[in-house]
């Protein structure tokens, strides 16, 4: 995994999957859904999947170019399906004796997440998968150590990571309309109304993990007094 994340960087690959790409490439790029739908769904699954597996910084970038593409309800289940490809890769790769390195990468998160998996791994996989309490490739490896069985592990994948996948998919679903403005993905361009809500979507998002962590202390304050 390290290994892929330098060369993503080295090769300079980043330049390749952003904002610009898919403005410059917009017409070629919906010319190949609309004549080869299934083809590019699958180009597209597959490039997600892997960098999920080699854990490469495209995650958003990715998702808003399943909306652009493919539209919101597609491109919804195009990222979540191949997110959760490339994860249960991730987790089986854990059980293996690469899992070592994983593990010394995973380091003392495993033992503040091990008390939780152990009393209901579905339900706490599911709350860690809707609010980002801990970095997205540590939810992928980290159940591997922890006895997680593989179904809980993509049911709560999966269901998991659709809203947070919905809000990026409707961002790239609006852009569309900002490339035909001659206009670029700056976020005093993303005024449309489905983008406004997309964005207060994740902000509520991102906030989450902050205001777990505060009903958390508040509810160990009590218990303590």
């Amino acid at each position: 995994m390290g290994i892929g994340l330098a060369l993503f960087f080295i090769f300079d690959l980043d330049a390749y999957i952003s904002p610009n790409t898919l403005r410059n490439n917009r017409e070629w790029i919906l010319t190949q859904v609309s004549e080869h739908a299934v083809l590019a769904a699958l180009v597209f699954m597959a490039v997600y999947a892997t960098a999920v597996i080699f854990s490469l910084p495209t995650g958003a970038i990715l998702t808003i170019t399943g909306g652009f593409a493919f539209g919101q309800i597609l491109g919804t289940l195009y990222a979540v399906t191949s997110a959760t490809i490339g994860a249960t890769c991730l987790f089986l790769i854990a059980q293996t004796s690469f899992g070592d390195f994983l593990r010394s990468k995973a380091g003392p998160t495993i033992k503040s997440m091990q008390k939780k998996f152990q009393s209901n791994e579905l339900n706490y996989l599911l709350m860690l998968r809707l609010i980002p309490i801990f970095p997205f490739f540590m939810v992928n490896v980290v159940p591997a150590f922890l006895g997680v069985s593989l179904r809980s592990y993509i049911i709560g994948t999966f269901f998991g990571i659709i809203p947070g996948s919905f809000l990026y998919v409707t961002i790239g679903a609006g852009v569309g309309s900002i490339f035909d403005q001659g206009k670029s993905m700056e976020l005093k361009n993303l005024l449309a109304e489905e983008i406004i809500a997309a964005l207060i979507g994740l902000l509520v998002l991102v906030s989450m993990p902050v205001f777990y962590r505060k009903v958390k202390n508040h509810k160990g304050t009590i218990e303590n007094e």
